[in-house]
């Protein structure tokens, strides 16, 4: 059985995304919010109200999933650093902190399940990208 993480949108995403429309669509008079950065903000708020940490990616609202889908297209698709040790038969990378089937299966994973993955090894830190090889991480970022 292949362990994977839930396709939830965790409201630290969401807040990326609205702090990402925010620059780049500013207010004109300090109080219209452009439709985006609306539809993004009401599923915050939503989660807040409810007291909850994700959204689900499968019932996000379409104007929100669109603009948390140009976020997300912002940041660094894959945690690899080159350095798999899942190909030495590792269970988890040491390089980046993804499981041999996370690894396996990325290309097919959604963009809420990648960010699940991502949040579980940024919290982590313990893979290389983290500490010993971050300056590589870091360039795999830039180019």
């Amino acid at each position: 059985m292949i362990d994977l993480p839930m396709a939830g949108i965790h409201i630290t995403d969401i807040e990326a995304a609205i702090n990402h429309w925010r620059a780049r669509s500013p207010s004109a008079d300090g109080g219209a919010l452009a439709p985006p950065l609306r539809a993004l903000a009401e599923v915050y708020a939503l989660l807040v109200y409810h007291g909850e940490t994700e959204a689900d990616e499968a019932t996000l609202p379409a104007e929100a999933k669109a603009a948390w889908q140009v976020w997300f297209d912002s940041t660094p698709d894959t945690p690899c650093i080159a350095i798999c040790s899942t190909s030495q038969g590792d269970a988890m990378c040491k390089g980046c902190g993804r499981s041999f089937d996370e690894v396996q299966r990325w290309t097919e994973m959604s963009p809420g399940e990648k960010r699940s993955t991502w949040r579980r090894i940024t919290l982590d830190g313990t893979a290389w990208r983290f500490n010993r090889y971050a300056e590589r991480a870091l360039e795999s970022k830039a180019g």
